[in-house]
């Protein structure tokens, strides 16, 4: 895939949507790409969360290991977490079919947003809100389970 492809592909990604052009070129430039076989995995629950990952094609299926699961497809961001705070992998994900990725790098992911800060502001922001809305979700649950 060209540069252009990839900036496209991380375009479709809501987090990284808010980053603007110039910055999402720069990951496209920085990042690179991985391919997967069935079976291959990306990472495991407990590994050292370095990097998020953009599926390119194919999908995988990423796992907690207690029972949740989901299938993430073209477009998705895997890890996102992992961007921006050091961590380890809260699940383990595993190509489901030929598939691709584009690896973004906590470093390069922290470079972009240094140069860049209004588009840190609009992540920082963007995470503000998801934050609340996370909070105000589980006061709901919790009203529902002492009703």
């Amino acid at each position: 895939m060209s540069i252009d492809d990839d900036v496209a592909l991380l375009e479709r990604v809501p987090t990284l949507r808010l980053l603007g052009d110039a910055s999402l070129r720069m990951l496209a430039i920085g990042s690179e790409q991985r391919d997967f076989v069935r079976g291959d995995v990306l990472f495991n629950l407990g590994d050292d969360a370095d990097a998020g990952f953009v599926v390119q094609r194919g999908a995988f299926r990423v796992d907690d290991g207690a029972g949740a699961e989901m299938i993430a497809g073209p477009g998705a961001l895997i890890g996102e977490l992992a961007l921006v705070v050091p961590m380890k992998r809260p699940s383990s994900a595993i190509a489901l079919e030929h598939s691709s990725v584009i690896r973004v790098s906590r470093s390069l992911f922290q470079r972009v947003l240094e140069s860049d800060p209004a588009a840190a502001v609009r992540l920082r922001d963007e995470f503000a809100v998801r934050s609340s809305q996370i909070a105000s979700d589980i006061l709901m649950a919790g009203a529902k389970l002492t009703s």
